[in-house]
């Protein structure tokens, strides 16, 4: 039986230059969809999946994002006199256990991999997720819950997949796949970012891992892969053929990529739109718009 997976790693070390001037002052994972910020999302997603140890990794300028899940006492006061409950419980979804998030900096920009191997003191001998926040995914279900269901059936490492097209898959790392079910793929071969023409699929890895410890062994021989950087997609591949195994998840939802401006904006429309209080004014909105963009074309 595979052990259970409490343990999540947060890679938020990154200057988000895409969004400057903004993030001169705020971490990229503070900027909000709708109402809540990116990391948020990630967080409210690996509860919903059972971690309960959170590692951020961090670097200098990171920290209004550690005092976002810090108590607000002054805050929560002048609410609970104003009698604002309903806000009070929202300010609850921010607030973490004393001891369940824990900040460990990464001083040098070296890639993922890199940033993931940060956390290897705390992950110790134990299976962990690795969740990047840039990725927002809309789901009934979250993602990462679909992948620790799956991962209890698989054991082993798995990775959440989608199929990108052809001209796109140099921006991600992509699956060679050896049995397909529809759902779940078996990989026999990963491919960081490959040259336009030589993808072996275009089954693409989104920001979603599980991996077992033998993964962040890998890391420590700080092989340099792809753009010079120590890539995560190196380390879970040197697996493939290990006693565990690799495996895609092809999971249900929809994807954001807020790491780009326009991705950001996409999720900005689509969160707004499924939110009651909003969908009517805002709905109302859009439809305006486009229907003002299509007049003027």
């Amino acid at each position: 039986m595979s052990r259970k997976v409490t343990k999540a790693i947060f890679p938020v070390a990154g200057l988000g230059t895409r969004f400057l001037p903004a993030t001169k002052s705020i971490p990229k994972e503070i900027m909000t969809l709708v109402d809540r910020p990116l990391i948020q999302y990630a967080i409210d997603e690996a509860r919903a999946a059972g971690i309960t140890e959170f590692i951020f990794v961090t670097s200098r300028g990171k920290s209004a994002l550690e005092d976002y899940f810090d108590l607000a006492p002054e805050l929560e006061t002048a609410l609970r006199q104003k009698g604002k409950d309903d806000m009070l419980e929202m300010l609850e979804s921010t607030n973490m256990a004393d001891g369940a998030i824990a900040y460990i900096r990464q001083h040098m920009a070296l890639g993922l991999g890199h940033a993931v191997w940060c956390g290897r003191r705390l992950i110790g001998d134990e299976p962990f997720a690795v969740i990047l926040p840039d990725d927002v995914i809309a789901s009934d279900k979250p993602c990462l819950q679909q992948m620790i269901e799956a991962y209890e059936e698989t054991g082993g490492n798995i990775v959440a997949a989608m199929e990108v097209p052809e001209e796109k898959a140099s921006s991600y790392g992509i699956l060679a796949t050896s049995e397909d079910n529809g759902v779940r793929v078996k990989v026999k071969g990963m491919v960081e970012k490959p040259e336009k023409g030589t993808a072996p699929s275009n089954l693409a890895v989104i920001g979603r891992y599980i991996l077992t410890p033998a993964v962040m062994n890998r890391l420590n021989d700080m092989k340099k892969g792809a753009g010079g950087e120590i890539q995560l997609t190196d380390a879970i591949a040197a697996e493939i053929d290990g006693k565990d195994g690799v495996y895609g998840l092809r999971f249900k939802g929809q994807r954001f990529d807020c790491g780009s401006k326009a991705g950001f904006l996409q999720a900005t429309v689509a969160f707004g739109l499924s939110r009651p209080d909003l969908q009517d004014e805002f709905g109302e909105y859009i439809d305006a718009l486009a229907a003002s963009r299509a007049d003027a074309s």
